[in-house]
Order: C-alpha cells, then sequence, then structure tokens
C-alpha cells in the first residue's frame, strides 16, 4: 500500500506538471513575434509573380485554414482535441505536409544520438568516478581533472573543437549532415555503414560531457560514503572488504539514478544544438526551423514531446527511488 501510495501521488504532481505544460507549449510560441502567414506570403512575393491582390487573398485562405482567425481559446481547443486523437496539426511552412510526418523524421535520429550516449555515459562516468573514489593518487587527480573540464565544457563548444580538428584539419569524418548525398535512407549495409561514419562526431561530443558529468558526481558522493560511520564501524566488525564496497556503491548510486533522469533535460538542449552545430537531421534543426518561419504546430509538438520525455524519465526515477530506498517512499506517504 506505500509503494502504490507513493506512486499515486507521484502520478498526479506530474500530472498537474503535464497539463501546466501543454498550456504553456501553446500559449509561448504565440508570444513570438511575428505572423507565420506574413513568412509565407513575404517568400511567395519575393518571386514577383504574385500581384498584392493575389498576395491578400492567398493570406486571407492561409489564415482560415491555419485556424488562425478563430479566437484563442477556440485554437486552444482544436489544439487540445488534436493531442488526444494524436494529430500533431498541419507545418505552416511546409504546408500541406504534416507534423507527424516532419517529427516522425526527424526523431530517429534524435534517437540514435541520444539514448546510446546517454546509457553509456551514465555506465562509464559512474565507472570511473568509482574507480578514481577506491583508488586514489595519480588516478583520481587525472580522472578527476579530465572529468571537471569536460563536465564543464557546453556541448556546442565540444561539437565545434571536434569538427575543427577531426572533420576539418584531420580529415577522419565528415563535416556535416548524416549521410552522403545520392543514398536514401534505408536498412541495408551501405547506407548504415555510411550512416555511421557521420554519426560519431555528434555522439562524441555529447557522450563524452555525460561521462564527465556523472564521472564527477559519482566520485564525490563515492568520496563522501568511504568516510562514513557505517563503513568504519563495518571494518571494525571484520565485515569483508567486497561487502562494505557492495554497500557504499548502492548508496553512492541513489543520487546518480536521480542524474540519470536529469542527464535527459540538459542531453535535450545540448543535443539539440549539437544537431545545428554538425546540420544533423534531428529534432533539433527541425525545431530552429520552426521557430525561424514561425511555424506553431512544429514548435509546439517539438517542445510538448521533450516535455512529455522528461516528465517521464523524471516520474521513472522517482518510482525505481521509491522502491530501491524504502527511506524516500516513507517519507513522502507518512509510513512509519
Amino acid at each position: 500500500m506505500g509503494l502504490g501510495r507513493y506512486i499515486g501521488k507521484k502520478a498526479l504532481w506530474y500530472g498537474g506538471a503535464l497539463l501546466a505544460a501543454i498550456v504553456l507549449n501553446f500559449i509561448l510560441p504565440r508570444l513570438v513575434p511575428g505572423n507565420p502567414v506574413d513568412t509565407i506570403v513575404s517568400s511567395l512575393a519575393r518571386g514577383g509573380s504574385v500581384t498584392a491582390d493575389q498576395q491578400q487573398k492567398i493570406y486571407a485562405s492561409f489564415v482560415s485554414q491555419f485556424g488562425l482567425d478563430k479566437p484563442l481559446w477556440q485554437q486552444f481547443l482544436i489544439y487540445l482535441n488534436n493531442i488526444v486523437h494524436g494529430n500533431l496539426g498541419v507545418s505552416f511552412s511546409a504546408y500541406p505536409v504534416s507534423v507527424n510526418h516532419l517529427v516522425g523524421q526527424a526523431v530517429p535520429w534524435t534517437l540514435a544520438i541520444q539514448l546510446p550516449s546517454i546509457i553509456i555515459g551514465w555506465i562509464i562516468g559512474n565507472a570511473l568516478g568509482a574507480i578514481a573514489a577506491f583508488k586514489g593518487g595519480r588516478w583520481d587527480s587525472g580522472a578527476f581533472t579530465s572529468s571537471l573540464l569536460l563536465s564543464a565544457m557546453p556541448y556546442y563548444c565540444l561539437s565545434i573543437i571536434l569538427l575543427y580538428f577531426l572533420a576539418l584539419k584531420a580529415g577522419l569524418f565528415p563535416v556535416g549532415g548524416a549521410y552522403s548525398y545520392g543514398l536514401s535512407p534505408g536498412f541495408n549495409m551501405q547506407f548504415i555503414t555510411d550512416a555511421l561514419h557521420y554519426y560519431w562526431l555528434p555522439f562524441l561530443s555529447l557522450v563524452l560531457v555525460i561521462i564527465g558529468g556523472q564521472a564527477v558526481g559519482m566520485r564525490s558522493m563515492a568520496i563522501y560514503e568511504l568516510g562514513s560511520d557505517y563503513v568504519n564501524f563495518s571494518r571494525g566488525l571484520g565485515i569483508g572488504q567486497g561487502k562494505i564496497v557492495g554497500y557504499i556503491f548502492h548508496n553512492a548510486m541513489l543520487p546518480q539514478i536521480t542524474g540519470l533522469a536529469l542527464s535527459i533535460g540538459t542531453m535535450v538542449g545540448g543535443a539539440l544544438i549539437t544537431e545545428l552545430v554538425f546540420n544533423y537531421p534531428g529534432m533539433g534543426t527541425l525545431l530552429f526551423n520552426a521557430i525561424s518561419s514561425n511555424d506553431y504546430p512544429v514548435i509546439q509538438s517539438i517542445t510538448l514531446i521533450i516535455t512529455v520525455a522528461v516528465l517521464f524519465a523524471n516520474f521513472a526515477v522517482e518510482v525505481v527511488y521509491g522502491i530501491v530506498d524504502p527511506r524516500i517512499r516513507a517519507a513522502k506517504t507518512g509510513e512509519k
């Protein structure tokens, strides 16, 4: 019952946070100066083949089709109805292409970079931090200094450094893109091999930063646990070193589980900018283009997906935390 109450309270809290995020997700893009229809009409008028009367008719047609002539509250209800039915709307700038299609093309590229970066970086970073804490000496000094440097470096900064030295100077990797011109995406060995060649630089720029951050956190927690009273008491009782290390690792890992969820939020922002640096066709590039053209449906869809991913990750970690550490569950539910 205690675990059920704990999960229920967390679910209510995150449900409220999601509702607030949905409202803000609708309002904030509309606070950006400019009208998306003006951008579309002006781009059509640059060719000189559209008269002033035709521009007015095109403007009125797009405003009606996009529903921008309706009151804001009606637009919001339409937005909620579309979300419930899994319809992300139609892109303004790429009309009549659906947002579901655009997002469906971009999400696999972003997931291909982010998920391996988060998982591999979390595992290697925690292992490196734990080893540095236990070994000490020069190993600790070298690992801590390099990890601190990597963790303090912005994702896009490391991306530019790797791009300059490994792509421009050394010529080991392509300078941008996701695959060679002339190839069509598909599950065949030729395309996969080519895409992997473009994949490594964006992947390294993300995984190195998260390794540094996780290593610094794990090292600090392990050193703190090594000096705890229960460790000294256990050694005094003659408990084996292996069992003590297990206790230390278990307690030091609890904050790192939270760090795993938090890294998703920070990686989302970092990965989106990284995609711009490498011209990678993921969510970051799509979001940047949508903001440039005030494409409300695309902006709303991407930010909503990011919000849901971050909230779900944090909720999952809260649940795991309550299972792993009963003290957290008892504190939240009032158990004795």
